[in-house]
């Protein structure tokens, strides 16, 4: 089988499944019926460009750039939880107060977030204020701010 039809199964494998190793990969695919070596499969994870990264639980899993970029990684999102005092809307903004120092890595997320609601986010040391369009966006940025808490 060619080489695209390993790295697409691969895709497959590590998008379904919690892959902490490179060797459950190698389970994994030869169980698929693939005859594979962990050397081929390291070749694999260095071209797809996959990132190992930890998991709520303390584990590792494999993602693919695209969907890391997609998502707060796991410390990034303890870290908010742990840097945010409260949050709160005046009109069309979302106020976000953090411990000094801390309001750049909570602009960060939230900008990493992608909310269509937002329209722009500033920081200072320990402010952060996301820009909406109406007052309906704030309550809906605030709340969503307030469920990653």
């Amino acid at each position: 089988m060619s080489k695209s039809s390993r790295q697409s199964a691969i895709l497959s494998i590590i998008a379904s499944n919690d892959i902490e190793t490179q060797e459950e990969l190698v389970a994994e695919l030869r169980r698929e019926g693939w005859d594979i070596t962990q050397a081929t499969v390291s070749r694999d994870i260095k071209e797809l460009g996959l990132i190992k990264t930890q998991t709520e639980g303390n584990k590792y899993k494999y993602y693919t750039k695209q969907t890391m970029d997609s998502k707060l990684s796991v410390k990034l999102l303890n870290v908010v939880r742990e840097v945010v005092m409260s949050v709160v809307t005046a009109e069309n903004l979302v106020v976000v107060k953090t411990l000094y120092d801390s309001a750049s890595t909570v602009s960060d997320a939230i900008e990493q977030l992608a909310l269509a609601e937002v329209i722009g986010v500033l920081a200072d040391k320990s402010t952060v204020l996301v820009v909406c369009a109406n007052a309906g966006d704030a309550k809906q940025v605030m709340k969503k701010i307030n469920e990653l808490l």
